[in-house]
């Protein structure tokens, strides 16, 4: 009987070493803890951390989460604890996991970004910086910097200059060429760019004739957007040098190798969390089986293989 050979399921993001290529999405997975129970928190490529800013944010009035054909809408807010509560109340139980940090941070100026940037160098157990573009900048109108160039090259040139870490840009999916965006974070000193965030939507209550969102829009994710998401890491990939990790409508396995054949390096799981807690360990643990099936030695190779 043939011997099974385990694939090597390595990946390098930025320079951080992952033993595999999933990784959780902003958002979707707290700090790490909270999933302790339903995930081997040390069997998964890395933690993207909720998106942290400088002073703790509530985030908006509820009903905030609605379920949608095909995925669902949310309009958290980007509540989280604040930069102070995460170095003392999060980072201790992180140091004892060993599993990379990304932590997600997000500010309404370019100097919120970059006195992020700096408090997040400072922190050891912090493996790499995501930057969260898709937020309003307030002292120009309130344009999102991730829809326009300059302004997002703004923010990660006052990143990069703040921090000596991996800096990967997350991009929004709202624009009309996902790629000009890509091209300017990647010359502002990107290392990396994490595609997509979630798609600006709405849910309607016909009997109230009132949006179902307190917020009104949301966040659209989950199984509905992959086809977006497959097409503009596609895109990207073929147009930037740095690493791309591919997020848009995870749900197995199947879905995460189709974004590393597509260009992605590293993949993030988001709202198949929300429907099974363990979703990014089954995920990384089918994805192996899967090459195994398949006589595929390295992940790596599936990178960017796609034939057209």
């Amino acid at each position: 009987m043939k011997p099974v050979r385990i694939p090597d399921m390595t990946v390098t993001l930025a320079g951080i070493p992952l033993r595999n290529p999933v990784m959780t999405a902003s958002g979707t997975f707290g700090y790490g803890e909270e999933f302790a129970g339903y995930v081997d928190l040390e069997s998964i490529g890395a933690m993207v951390t909720k998106g942290l800013s400088l002073k703790p944010r509530a985030g908006n009035p509820t009903p905030r989460i609605v379920e949608t054909p095909g995925g669902m809408l949310n309009a958290i807010g980007l509540q989280n604890v604040g930069i102070e509560a995460f170095v003392t109340k999060k980072v201790p139980y992180l140091r004892g996991i060993d599993t990379p940090v990304i932590a997600n941070f997000f500010g309404n100026t370019i100097d919120e970004y970059a006195e992020m940037a700096m408090r997040l160098d400072e922190i050891p157990e912090v493996a790499g910086l995501e930057v969260n573009i898709s937020c309003p900048n307030v002292k120009h109108g309130g344009i999102v910097f991730g829809t326009d160039p300059g302004s997002a090259a703004s923010v990660v040139t006052a990143c990069r200059a703040a921090t000596r870490k991996p800096l990967m840009v997350k991009l929004s999916p709202n624009v009309t060429d996902v790629v000009v965006m890509a091209k300017a974070c990647e010359d502002a000193g990107a290392d990396a760019l994490s595609l997509i965030n979630t798609l600006t939507g709405m849910a309607i209550d016909l009997v109230r004739r009132r949006p179902v969102l307190a917020n009104i829009t949301g966040g659209f994710s989950g199984p509905a957007i992959k086809p977006i998401a497959l097409r503009m890491v596609w895109q990207v990939a073929k147009a930037v040098k740095v690493p791309i990790v591919g997020i848009g409508g995870i749900m197995n396995a199947v879905d995460a190798l189709e974004f590393m054949l597509a260009g992605a390096t590293a993949i993030q799981v988001g709202t198949a969390s929300f429907i099974n807690p363990g979703a990014s360990q089954k995920i990384a643990e089918d994805m192996q089986e899967w090459l195994v099936e398949h006589d595929i030695d390295d992940v790596k190779t599936l990178i960017g293989a796609l034939e057209t």
